[in-house]
């Protein structure tokens, strides 16, 4: 598969052709650089930052949502020196794309939180049943607090405060699973064509990641994100290469991605605390801490349900 993009100076004589060739390996084989003479000329545009033509379907123009105009595909620096380049993502989030996000952990499919459209989009882009979780990614405490009835005051194991022991997990690589609370929209719980066909969970994942870059568009977007992890579709693991990502859901409808670079296939660490303890149903990223527990036996069933789909 061949990349290509062109960039042009403004009021320059000449241009320079960047050629990436990338495959299903993470790592880039070869670079090629090539001068081209000042008679051929191309088409100005604005650099959306460090932009590789691996999809077809990417234009180099100003993106706008519509349904036509392809996959938009910009690449930022992981460390978040760079996040001005963010704000065409924002736009077109608000206006109820679906596209691809870096967390802390893997690769996420994320879509505006309070877009009805856009959450089934997702689901439908992904093929998600029904009975499977998505997870919020959260700005602050107190979004927690906004769509769900918040962290229990104790546990069966004498801890009294539980947030203070929260806090000092999150931001990271945890998702905790709260009970709902009513302003979460409908759309977050039910899922369905019909009354007849709607699935109602009480529950949801949260998570606060520790990635500038994500954390970047959770404020800029001034809202949670609904988000689920970027799997391969024929093979039960995730997709680390944002180039691989392109390829595979590009044509299946996907708005954009944001490429920080390749991922860690390690995903969140997945704590229950609607219980009476903090029952660890998958280990990840995130360090057991003293105060949740394992339950052997119950990880490895709720590990099946749970991994396809919870950064």
């Amino acid at each position: 598969m061949a990349v290509e993009a062109r960039l042009r100076s403004c009021g320059g004589e000449a241009a320079t052709v960047i050629s990436f060739r990338r495959s299903l390996n993470p790592f880039p084989s070869r670079v090629f650089f090539q001068n081209v003479n000042k008679e051929q000329r191309f088409r100005q545009f604005t650099v959306l930052g460090v932009v590789k033509r691996s999809p077809k379907r990417i234009k180099y123009s100003a993106p706008r949502f519509t349904k036509d105009d392809g996959l938009t595909y910009i690449s930022v620096d992981p460390s978040g020196s760079d996040l001005w380049r963010l704000d065409p993502v924002v736009d077109l989030l608000k206006q109820g794309a679906v596209g691809v996000i870096p967390t802390d952990t893997v690769y996420g499919i994320a879509c505006d939180l309070r877009s009805h459209s856009a959450i089934e989009r997702l689901r439908r882009l992904k093929k998600i049943e029904a009975s499977k979780p998505l997870s919020i990614l959260c700005r602050s405490f107190r979004d927690i607090d906004t769509y769900t009835t918040g962290f229990p005051r104790g546990n069966s194991q004498g801890l009294t405060n539980i947030f203070r022991a929260v806090k000092q997990c999150l931001p990271g690589p945890y998702t905790f699973i709260l009970t709902a609370s009513k302003d979460l929209p409908r759309q977050c719980t039910r899922y369905g064509t019909s009354a007849s066909k709607y699935v109602t969970r009480k529950n949801v994942g949260v998570r606060i990641p520790d990635d500038p870059v994500c954390q970047a568009i959770l404020v800029k977007m001034d809202a949670p994100l609904i988000a689920t992890s970027v799997r391969s579709v024929k093979e039960n693991e995730w997709i680390l290469d944002p180039v691989v990502i392109a390829d595979i859901y590009g044509p299946e409808g996907l708005d954009f991605i944001v490429d920080a670079g390749v991922r860690v296939a390690d995903p969140s660490t997945v704590v229950d605390m609607t219980g009476s303890s903090a029952r660890i149903l998958r280990q990840g990223k995130g360090p057991k801490q003293a105060w949740m527990v394992t339950d052997a036996e119950d990880s490895a069933v709720n590990k099946n349900s749970l991994s396809p789909n919870v950064l």
